[in-house]
């Protein structure tokens, strides 16, 4: 499984930043309040990334400790490793909708108020948080590479591939 890339949360996040501002572009073009996320999403998204990393710490324990962590059950360690690429785009985005309508809200000639600003600034702040819970949470999975891995094309372990045995 590759790691996740900038590339990915960076265009993530454009997406988002488009959708977010095209959302309160709309619902302005419509005479109706602009969208203001609610208080819950930034602990959800915090609690997530929590959760993410708190999930992560025992297979980083099982790969990286040789006295008895007991085996590692390979599902379990790619369902993670999965949760957390899945958990870092997740953030990316909702990091960025957050700052299309912070971008938004920028734009207008009307102050808007403190409860609008906050909650908005909480999501930006609580998705790149996501967005690292789940990065750290993807490198904790990470396990090492064994030195008795074969590839394609190598003579395999203790064998000279120009002088075979």
């Amino acid at each position: 499984m590759k790691r996740t890339g900038a590339g990915v949360l960076v265009l993530t996040a454009a997406i988002g930043v488009a959708v977010g501002f095209l959302v309160d572009q709309l619902l302005t073009a419509a005479a109706r309040p602009t969208f203001t996320p609610t208080v819950t999403l930034p602990i959800l998204l915090v609690l997530l990334g929590g959760i993410v990393v708190l999930l992560a710490v025992p297979i980083r324990r099982a790969t990286r400790d040789a006295k008895g962590a007991g085996p590692i059950n390979p599902f379990q360690a790619v369902r993670i490793a999965m949760l957390a690429k899945a958990s870092s785009i997740v953030g990316s985005a909702f990091a960025g909708f957050a700052g299309g309508l912070a971008l938004f809200l920028l734009t207008r000639p009307v102050t808007p108020s403190v409860e609008s600003w906050g909650a908005v600034i909480a999501t930006i702040v609580s998705g790149l948080a996501l967005v690292a819970a789940g990065l750290v949470a993807e490198h904790l999975c990470t396990i090492r590479k064994d030195d008795d891995d074969e590839h394609p094309g190598d003579a395999g372990p203790g064998l000279d591939a120009h002088h075979p045995h």
